[in-house]
């Protein structure tokens, strides 16, 4: 039975999908009008760090790309079942990703390649007696033993020259300083995919990007059912009501007239994105290196303020602090034809797919590349092929072009790519074929790994909370992993059933790592 809401409002500060999945839970489960939901947004575009955009002319550009996972995204599923495909009648967005998933499947056939170009065998794990011990231990060890420890202080120096330190830290994005709690939590949540890091199987694929295959559908739903986005508002801070609750008053921003404030009335909700990776991301283009400005970081900044007013909103300190140990550089290639790309595909036995991450392991960018399915874009000409590619390591000096990575233009991100996979002789040529290189510097993209304690990360919705939630990939939320699709559709979930007093079932974490027979691959591929 619907329930009379009255003139309650919901406010979203930020417009990526934990804010648009929130909209969704809040129209589809608990029947509130759309034209009541507000999302505050600071870009021009909705998306958050699902971003996809460009033209044939001028070339694309995708941040990053965010892998999927049929196995553990057990909320991402559910919510975008209930969402319809914008790209074919009568279909959900969860069984068009999954009936194209299934039409490209991925398997690996070059996930590492060494400084000569020889694509490596990496059947065996290459893990030694004393890393068989520590990763042992470490899956034994409770995590509230962990805070502040880093990846580093757990394993031995062998540990970081093996096989699957490889292949576990370009995957996902971990470096050797990088929270231990997140490593733990990431190997109990991926468990199931520890047999087949090495063909990368466990990758589910979208048609397009992210922006265009999840964000623009669930936009159109919330467009249906009238949910207002106010785009360019950035906002700045928070009022709270003064007692021991945490009720929010006001909410303050900024836009293109000036600094504005609502006012919250009584029943009125405010649902906050407490902190984004791609914060003050930049792009360069073929000749133009992207700019390092990780300077006032919106919604880090944000969360500062609020996280000073009232206990219990953790601490950004340790994520936003540290710009040296939490950045890594994209890019996004478009050329003219396919030449290149098959000439990767006969150097990687993979068509544009079928594929996942080579790694180029003895770069010191430590650079990994990827060619999706084509079209990845819906606006690429028939004539243009790209593909995405990013360096864990900006500030190291290429090992073809003698600069840091941070500080070269698309195209000498492009040479050494093209080095590296020993494309040498047909430089020139290829060079020729280049529409643009887009590369894009995020400063923030991995501090939700930084090392931390338990408490750095607020709940969802925080002790004595009346009107007020957080949802983002620095909230804490019991046994799941950050970096994650799912971990943004939870929180939301979480927010909008507790604050509406829903009581629904939360598809809750699979147990993965308590099934014998995943545990027991993974002790083979352990011994490997």
């Amino acid at each position: 039975m619907k329930k009379d809401y009255g003139s309650k409002q919901v406010y979203f500060v930020g417009g990526g999908l934990a804010s648009l999945a929130g909209a969704a839970y809040l129209i589809r489960d608990c029947h509130f009008k759309g034209e009541n939901i507000h999302i505050l947004e600071g870009m021009n575009i909705l998306g958050g760090s699902n971003d996809g955009i460009g033209t044939p002319e001028k070339g694309f550009v995708c941040r990053g790309g965010r892998m999927l996972n049929e196995e553990t995204y057990e909320n991402f599923w559910e919510l975008f079942a209930s969402i319809p495909s914008i790209e074919h009648e009568g279909m959900s967005v969860t069984d068009e990703i999954l009936a194209f998933d299934h039409a490209h499947p991925t398997h690996a056939n070059a996930r590492l390649i060494n400084k000569d170009g020889e694509v490596l065998d990496v059947m065996s794990m290459g893990f030694d007696k004393e890393d068989q011990i520590a990763m042992g231990k470490l899956l034994l060890t409770p995590e509230e033993k962990l805070d502040y420890l880093k990846i580093s202080d757990w394993f031995s120096p062998h540990f970081f020259e093996t096989n699957f330190w490889y292949m576990w830290q370009t995957t996902f994005a971990f470096q050797k300083w990088s929270s231990l709690f997140e490593f733990q939590r990431y190997m109990f949540r991926m468990i199931f995919e520890y047999s087949r890091i090495h063909t990368l199987e466990g990758v589910t694929r979208t048609p397009y990007n992210q922006y265009e295959s999840v964000i623009l559908p669930l936009k159109a739903y919330l467009d249906n059912h009238g949910v207002d986005f106010t785009i360019k508002c950035t906002v700045t801070d928070l009022d709270f009501e003064e007692s021991n609750d945490i009720t929010v008053t006001a909410i303050h921003y900024k836009d293109g007239k000036g600094d504005g404030i609502i006012q919250l009335r009584e029943g009125d909700l405010c649902i906050v994105t407490n902190g984004c990776m791609t914060d003050c991301a930049t792009l360069g283009d073929l000749h133009t290196p992207a700019p390092f400005k990780p300077q006032n970081p919106i919604s880090g900044d944000l969360w500062a303020n609020i996280a000073m007013k009232k206990e219990g909103l953790g601490d950004p300190k340790p994520f936003f602090g540290n710009v040296d140990e939490t950045n890594w550089e994209s890019f996004t290639v478009t050329m003219k034809g396919n030449k290149l790309l098959k000439m990767i595909e006969k150097y990687s036995r993979n068509v544009p797919g079928s594929g996942a991450l080579m790694t180029f392991k003895d770069s010191s960018w430590l650079m990994s590349m990827v060619v999706a399915a084509q079209p990845h874009f819906k606006a690429q000409t028939a004539d243009e092929t790209i593909f995405w590619g990013y360096g864990l390591h900006t500030n190291k000096v290429g090992d073809y072009v003698k600069k840091p990575m941070r500080d070269c233009t698309g195209e000498e991100i492009l040479i050494e790519l093209l080095h590296q996979l020993h494309f040498d002789e047909d430089i020139d040529e290829i060079m020729k074929d280049v529409i643009n290189v887009i590369p894009c510097m995020m400063p923030y993209i991995i501090s939700q790994f930084q090392p931390r304690a338990m408490t750095d990360r607020p709940e969802v919705v925080p002790e004595g909370s009346t009107n007020f939630a957080l949802i983002s990939q620095y909230v804490e939320i019991p046994e799941d992993m950050v970096f994650t699709e799912e971990f943004s559709v939870r929180a939301a979930r979480i927010a909008v059933y507790t604050l509406m007093g829903l009581d629904k079932k939360i598809c809750p974490v699979t147990p993965h790592r308590y099934d014998i027979r995943t545990l027991i691959k993974a002790l083979n591929t352990s011994y490997r």
